[in-house]
């Protein structure tokens, strides 16, 4: 496990956040989504049965990076980023960029989400970017299906429990632009 996680952050080591979450640079997308298998590399065992459902979220704002979301988190009384993952749209990361975050490499529930009262075994995916103001950017929901498509397999995690926040919540997000069918499509294409 060691090993992935300095390998990981010797490759992009990110800004500095809580707990030193790690990034995979959008280079490692060449490796389909085995580039993506870096993520189980986890500081704390995997545990089976732990992961129920995969959760997508916007972030609401055109910009952002690791540290600007644990600012924004840390500034509503949260422990650091709330998300285990935060995929970049090319302002403030990366396009494309994985950020895997501190909850997810330690293995500890995210933050719960809004309008929901618990985040138990949701593994929570977020996109910077408002989806309600313009679409996301190719790569970015590209290198998102990769890592959904590597989680929802490596963790026995049904089609059907791959959800957008606003199936659970009464929410826009991860907005209007985002393109569901497109995706649900690109993610069956991957499996």
């Amino acid at each position: 496990m060691t090993g992935g996680v300095t390998l990981l952050s010797l490759l992009d080591p990110g800004s500095p956040v809580r707990g030193g979450g790690v990034s995979l640079s959008p280079l490692m997308a060449t490796g389909g989504v085995r580039g993506v298998d870096a993520i189980f590399g986890t500081r704390a065992d995997i545990e089976p049965g732990r992961w129920t459902s995969i959760v997508l979220v916007h972030s609401g704002s055109p910009v952002g990076s690791p540290a600007s979301v644990e600012e924004q988190h840390r500034s509503v009384g949260y422990d650091g980023m709330g998300f285990h993952f935060l995929i970049g749209n090319g302002t403030g990361m990366s396009e494309g960029q994985i950020h895997v975050g501190y909850r997810w490499m330690d293995q500890l529930d995210g933050a719960d989400l809004a309008g929901l009262t618990s985040s138990k075994g949701i593994i929570e995916v977020c996109l910077v970017g408002d989806g309600d103001r313009r679409p996301f950017g190719e790569e970015q929901l590209h290198r998102a299906a990769q890592l959904v498509a590597a989680l929802a397999d490596r963790l026995d995690i049904p089609s059907s429990e791959i959800r957008l926040h606003s199936d659970l919540a009464q929410t826009s997000s991860p907005g209007r632009y985002f393109p569901r069918q497109a995706f649900e499509d690109l993610i069956a294409s991957m499996r």
